[in-house]
């Protein structure tokens, strides 16, 4: 697949995701098969006002190539030149544009999906990033619409394909359904039958097997993952495996699954700080045990996580007694 000049040899995207898709869980989940990463949404106002916080966050690791940084805002002058620091800051291959956050405090705003209730506002915001990109590509990622009355992603589509666009992912879901109910495939299906640009459909991609399903159902380029890789960035090496017709290989012991973690929070521990990546480790580390029996007394523990030392305890009880 080619996004105008960037070549990935791939199907298989890590949707960006804010406080989750941080330089240490993209680098684990491209070593398992992830072709294609996002940094976290960055604020275009933050980067424009030289917020030292909103840098770090741009940052790729090492050989995280092809790569994009997404930036989200909706003042054009702004994110004209915020697609120019980001692109200098991270050297990332492309630019994403968020178009589909549904938090509230985005949304409300015009910010993320709010764009997609004014289409002419959309339209000059993604002219204006392509114009502060320079030769770096740009794509766009939104939402069905804002709710099923308002359902506009096929004609949103085609209009960032006309400002210069050069891939768009869409969300299977509006703005109103947030992360509820079930995605609706169909109108990815038809956004790819309408525009000529690269098209990565988005939501409930849990599964290999349904890695094979979007990408067969709609005929978009590439998959791309986001909920599903929660405590299981082994499910781009199982859908890796099925694309390709091989047999998909079993989630590794748990042992190996909590290895991965912790280096995960001492690669996070490593860019951000002990005190941050273990905050953060609390929510992530609880993914790791999902389905997992008995795990309830260490999910307790791992809420009060603080250092990495509480990690290495934890880890040590979970190998010995949730074998």
């Amino acid at each position: 697949m080619k996004i105008k000049n960037v070549t990935i040899n791939s199907k298989l995207c890590l949707a960006p995701m804010a406080g989750v898709t941080d330089l240490a869980f993209r680098t684990i989940c491209r070593e398992l098969g992830a072709g294609y990463t996002v940094t976290e949404m960055v604020s275009a106002k933050a980067l424009c006002y030289q917020d030292r916080k909103s840098v770090p966050l741009l940052e790729l690791g090492d050989g995280e190539h092809p790569a994009a940084a997404q930036i989200f805002g909706s003042d054009e002058k702004c994110m004209e030149e915020a697609a120019a620091i980001a692109g200098e800051v991270s050297g990332a291959d492309i630019i994403d544009v968020n178009m589909g956050c549904p938090v509230p405090k985005v949304a409300n705003s015009g910010d993320g999906s709010g764009l997609m209730r004014d289409v002419d506002k959309a339209v000059r915001v993604a002219e204006a990033v392509v114009r502060g990109a320079g030769d770096r590509p740009v794509t766009v990622k939104f939402r069905l619409g804002w709710d099923k009355g308002s359902i506009n992603c096929v004609e949103f589509a085609k209009a960032m394909e006309a400002a210069g666009v050069s891939a768009v992912a869409v969300h299977g879901r509006t703005r109103t359904q947030m992360y509820a109910g079930t995605a609706n495939w169909d109108y990815i299906r038809e956004v790819k039958q309408a525009v000529s640009i690269p098209v990565i459909a988005n939501g409930d991609v849990f599964d290999a097997q349904a890695a094979v399903r979007i990408l067969r159902y709609t005929g978009a380029d590439m998959a791309m993952i986001g909920r599903g890789c929660f405590g299981n960035p082994w499910v781009f090496q199982q859908a890796k495996a099925a694309l390709e017709g091989e047999e998909i290989p079993p989630l590794p012991p748990l042992a190996e699954r909590v290895d991965t973690a912790v280096r995960q929070f001492e690669l996070a521990a490593a860019h951000k700080g002990e005190h941050i990546a273990c905050l953060e480790a609390r929510k992530q580390y609880a993914w790791y045990l999902k389905g997992v029996a008995f795990a309830g007394y260490y999910k307790e523990q791992i809420s009060h996580i603080n250092t990495l030392e509480d990690i290495y305890h934890i880890t040590a009880g979970i190998k010995r007694d949730l074998k």
